[in-house]
């Protein structure tokens, strides 16, 4: 199995920057990943909130194989404690699943369309986070997922 990180806009402070790269690679040596930062569209649409997440879904869309599995990071998704994202994810490479594929979107969430496309919406907490914070945490969360299926010991429970 594949796992694709999709993200809108460009991953602004350094620090954010460099975690992200850290866990990616870490990630690698589990399965093969690959980021996507899709340009963000905030300056070209003047404060048209909708008309940026219809523009940002058309990018992710276009961004999309026709074999993925797609999960958006999403404030209305399922919840996971850790232990139970690593159930999901080795749920899904049981499952043959070719490509899974995750979607950090914009500031403003996702277009109608993002969302029929989606197998599913997954919650990082019921606390907000920025969409930038939040390709850190989820980065982190795979990784640790991939050490509790191999029965590593970073995550202690």
């Amino acid at each position: 199995m594949k796992v694709t990180l999709i993200l809108v806009g460009k991953t602004e402070d350094k620090w954010l920057q460099t975690g992200l790269e850290v866990y990616a690679g870490r990630l690698k040596h589990y399965l093969p990943v690959t980021v996507v930062e899709l340009p963000a569209l905030a300056g070209k649409v003047k404060g048209d909130t909708g008309l940026q997440k219809e523009l940002e879904g058309k990018a992710i869309l276009k961004a999309l194989e026709k074999s993925d599995k797609i999960y958006l990071l999403d404030d209305k998704g399922e919840q996971y404690k850790s232990e139970d994202l690593a159930v999901f994810l080795q749920k899904q490479m049981n499952s043959s699943v070719k490509n899974l594929t995750f979607v950090i979107g914009g500031a403003y969430g996702f277009s109608p369309a993002v969302y029929q496309k989606a197998n599913g919406l997954i919650s990082l907490s019921k606390m907000t986070f920025t969409h930038q914070m939040v390709r850190l945490i989820f980065s982190e969360q795979l990784y640790r997922a991939m050490t509790i299926i191999r029965n590593e010991s970073y995550h202690h429970a």
